[in-house]
């Protein structure tokens, strides 16, 4: 295997205190999670406490200061032991950079510290019932008012950490006519008159995850929430694409990590399991897809990685993240599929991580953006096609 290079001892130290504390907080509790549809409150709180949430948060409003590699690190031991109820990385590396990055200074005072503590969790509302990947066919609207508050109207899905936001970044159009440059970000806080949780949806995988509709019933949002300000009005659309590329290079971390567990899992069973009196690992068929599966996701991680140093130096476009999302997505799900075979019946039981992680993987090819997507935005930067 190639010696990854990303990780100083810091962060492996990092490492071993983040798996000790899953295995404290929530390895014993997920399996019931998932039955319930979303983890406790106190698993937040907890990792508010640790020091766990929105670490590359500057230290003034309760980060640490740290590289972008902790929350990478923290990713992947989330995918490798399968514990996709935990929204940590949403609410840490793609709400919190919203408002870190184009939040007025006291919309940071306001929010960053007690995103930091766990007193508050964030999501962001963009998926709609008849909009997903397409951002600009969105239909929630926000209208100015004389005092120069927004009336804010329309219907959020598929929202992850929606069942226990208190905050969330809300995409709407405060200019419908303009199109995507009509578009603006707003802070919608839990208690707004008008603002509601509806039920959480039934997924076919991601079983813990508190997944949720939003309903916006005219709901009066002060100017102050309007992120980034009167500056930012109408160009929400933008701060949207310079976010995407390290959202989609995050499900592209999450996949790598999932796909080498599912690996793990599978040559252990298959070393132990016999058939016609031999181990199924004797059997050429065995040996063979276990081999092109790691090849595969030692190419895949290498592409991360190397993804991963253009993210850290400002340098990584939006064709190239689109390029690992779906790449990884597919070649995640790929994996899952040959790994659950090789198990035979075993892997079509709920009990065993590989069945579970086999229903998490299908969405990675659809949120973010679809594979579909993806393929768009590559073909564009070859100058290809497309309206």
């Amino acid at each position: 295997m190639i010696d990854r290079t990303l990780f100083s001892a810091e962060h492996e130290a990092f490492r071993d205190s983040f798996r000790r504390f899953m295995d404290k907080e929530i390895a014993p509790f997920h399996a019931q999670w998932e039955e319930q549809g979303y983890v406790d409150r106190a698993v937040w709180n907890k990792a508010g406490e640790n020091g766990f949430l929105c670490m590359t948060m500057p230290e003034e409003f309760g980060g640490a200061g740290a590289d972008k590699l902790y929350s990478i690190v923290q990713m992947e031991e989330l995918g490798r032991a399968g514990f996709s109820g935990i929204g940590y990385s949403l609410h840490s590396e793609i709400v919190t950079p919203y408002i870190a990055h184009y939040g007025t200074p006291e919309q940071k005072a306001r929010y960053l510290p007690r995103l930091a503590s766990g007193e508050m969790i964030g999501a962001i509302a963009m998926s709609e019932p008849a909009a997903g990947s397409d951002l600009q066919g969105i239909k929630t609207t926000a209208t100015v008012q004389p005092d120069g508050s927004y009336v804010l109207k329309g219907s959020k899905t598929f929202i992850t950490n929606g069942w226990h936001a208190d905050l969330v970044i809300v995409v709407a159009k405060t200019n419908p006519s303009a199109g995507a440059k009509g578009t603006s970000l707003l802070l919608v806080e839990r208690g707004m008159p008008g603002f509601s949780v509806g039920k959480r949806l039934n997924k076919m995988g991601l079983k813990a995850q508190d997944t949720s509709e939003l309903f916006f019933d005219d709901v009066r949002v002060p100017s102050e929430n309007l992120l980034g300000g009167a500056a930012l009005e109408n160009r929400g659309f933008i701060c949207l694409m310079e976010q995407l590329p390290w959202e989609r290079l995050q499900i592209a971390i999450g996949a790598v990590a999932a796909a080498q567990a599912a690996i793990g899992w599978t040559l252990d069973y298959v070393k132990e399991r016999k058939v016609f009196g031999q181990a199924v690992a004797a059997f050429q068929n065995t040996r063979y897809k276990l081999a092109e599966m790691q090849t595969e996701v030692q190419v895949a991680r290498v592409f991360v990685d190397k993804c991963t140093e253009l993210l850290l130096q400002d340098k990584l476009d939006t064709a190239t993240a689109s390029m690992a999302k779906y790449w990884c997505s597919d070649l995640q799900c790929k994996v899952m599929d040959e790994c659950v075979q090789l198990f035979g019946g075993y892997g079509y039981m709920w009990e065993y991580p590989i069945t579970r992680a086999y229903a998490d993987a299908r969405v990675q090819r659809i949120y973010g953006g679809t594979n579909e997507i993806m393929k768009e935005v590559i073909s564009r930067s070859m100058g290809l096609g497309g309206k």
